[in-house]
């Protein structure tokens, strides 16, 4: 079996001030057809489970083009066009293949295109045609379209979140494409839409107990796949918000009972899912009650993995300014002030300007005297299933009694290493503040003593229902007023299938 593998990816926040153009991807992991390293990169999940399995089955694997950048605002038709021109132009030389396996995101915006998962799936399915099995892994942060059910025979995301099963589910993928390319199964699709965004951190109750279910009914009465997409707010698109996704083994009916009832469930369970997000002062004064550390505050609205520049400076001034101490931040992302930090050289005492440089939404910059404690050239930081993570240079100084990382590759906080590696000793700290949504969790909850996710200004806000959409279907839970009582799942029906 000939086998074609390549990935285009990023998370659009089609709010967030900086535009994606080719350097970004260029910057978080662009590889040319057959260059991609041997270990995983975030959307390189079905490559990389299909380099497991080919040799094995015998199975020719070409890879083509994986690309993905960090995210940030909407992607520059330049770079979409270029990139998705590069990855179809690999697949066409690649033919004739029996097996297409796509790393997606599934929720990339670009300008002129609002689906542009939809737009290369359907493309890739023009090319190869109806009989070649086309799949994809997904993030949960997606919008899941119509296009893109229609235009593929398997649709996979991650169910964890934080995301560490990117190989689990890329493994899945391959054997439910496989099996359709035997012949084994015939994979039908139900999507439900939720008609609400929600978080699903399945760190907690009542998500935890949630997927493991969903999980239980896969493979069994033929449910061969489940997706939950909890959909991502910031991204101002008509198909935005929380789906569920079921392919059964050729029972249509089964499939959108089961997509509708588990969407019913969602909807429920909605008050509980979602995050409770105080103001800065109030889980500053909620940490402090703790009483013993390290409390971790997670920044969400200044996350750069939901597209905000990773450089707001609203809770470091308020830490300063309340005269709290041996607290840790990061990472910062600002080039210069790491720069600045390289020329005086680890020791030196010096004042710094840090963050608050992209726009309004980062804040005030801070005027320190720091010092300078430690410094690292091309620093990788463990990131989601134990994927490397480019850091650049990065710096550790010290201002007021608080260690604050500052780095030059724009990334939010996943391993506590992006601290440890520079010497700043976290379990020691009271109180440590990352950037970032909930990614952090899967390493950082092994030293907390307790989580608090911070309500602070940001280009990814939390209160979502302050941003000003244009594009989305509503009404929509939270961001309108609908009581439960009228949000009922809407079936989704891909253009090729019928009631």
């Amino acid at each position: 079996m000939r086998v074609f593998s390549g990935s285009l990816a990023t998370e659009t926040n089609t709010f967030a001030p900086m535009p994606t153009g080719l350097a970004s991807f260029k910057d978080r992991g662009y590889f040319p057809a057959g260059q991609h390293p041997k270990e995983l990169t975030f959307f390189s999940g079905p490559l990389c489970a299909a380099r497991e399995v080919a040799p094995g089955k015998g199975w020719t694997l070409i890879e083509g083009m994986v690309a993905g950048a960090q995210p940030s605002g909407t992607v520059t038709r330049e770079a979409y066009e270029r990139l998705r021109e590069e990855l179809l132009a690999d697949l066409r030389g690649a033919l004739p293949v029996d097996m297409v396996l796509l790393g997606l995101h599934g929720a990339m915006v670009a300008d002129g295109y609002d689906d542009c998962e939809g737009d290369v799936l359907a493309r890739v399915r023009a090319m190869v045609g109806p009989k070649v099995v086309v799949g994809a892994e997904l993030d949960p942060h997606m919008h899941l379209t119509p296009a893109m059910v229609d235009n593929a025979d398997v649709l996979v995301s991650m169910k964890e979140y934080p995301h560490t099963d990117v190989m689990e589910r890329a493994r899945e993928l391959v054997a439910l494409c496989e099996a359709k390319a035997q012949g084994r199964t015939h994979p039908v699709a139900a999507l439900a839409d939720c008609r609400m965004v929600v978080p699903i951190h399945t760190t907690r109750e009542p998500a935890r107990s949630f997927i493991d279910r969903v999980q239980a009914l896969e493979g069994h009465d033929g449910v061969l796949s489940i997706s939950i997409g909890q959909g991502f707010a910031h991204g101002d698109v008509p198909e935005m918000g929380s789906k569920v996704l079921v392919y059964t083994d050729g029972d249509q009916r089964q499939a959108d009972a089961l997509a509708m009832q588990l969407a019913a469930e969602m909807i429920a369970m909605r008050d509980q899912l979602a995050v409770r997000y105080p103001d800065i002062d109030t889980a500053l004064d909620e940490a402090m009650a703790v009483g013993r550390g390290p409390v971790v505050l997670a920044d969400r609205a200044d996350n750069p993995g939901s597209g905000a520049p990773g450089d707001s400076t609203f809770i470091l001034r308020r830490l300063i300014e309340r005269g709290i101490t041996n607290a840790a931040i990061g990472p910062m992302w600002d080039p210069i002030a790491v720069r600045i930090a390289f020329e005086a050289g680890a020791g030196a005492q010096l004042a710094l300007r840090i963050g608050g440089k992209i726009g309004p939404l980062s804040g005030q910059p801070l005027d320190l005297q720091c010092t300078v404690k430690a410094l690292r050239h091309d620093m990788v930081m463990t990131g989601l299933a134990g994927a490397p993570t480019d850091m650049g240079d990065c710096a550790l100084v010290e201002a007021n009694g608080i260690e604050i990382v500052l780095v030059s590759t724009r990334n939010q906080a996943l391993g506590t290493d992006v601290f440890t590696q520079l010497g700043c000793d976290l379990e020691s700290k009271s109180f440590i503040v990352v950037k970032s949504a909930q990614h952090f969790h899967a390493s950082f909850s092994k030293i907390a003593s307790q989580v608090i996710y911070v309500g602070a200004p940001g280009a990814a806000t939390p209160h979502t229902a302050t941003l000003p959409y244009r594009k989305i279907r509503r009404p929509r839970w939270p961001l309108d007023d609908v009581s439960s009582a009228v949000l009922l799942p809407l079936v989704q029906r891909p253009a090729t299938h019928t009631l």
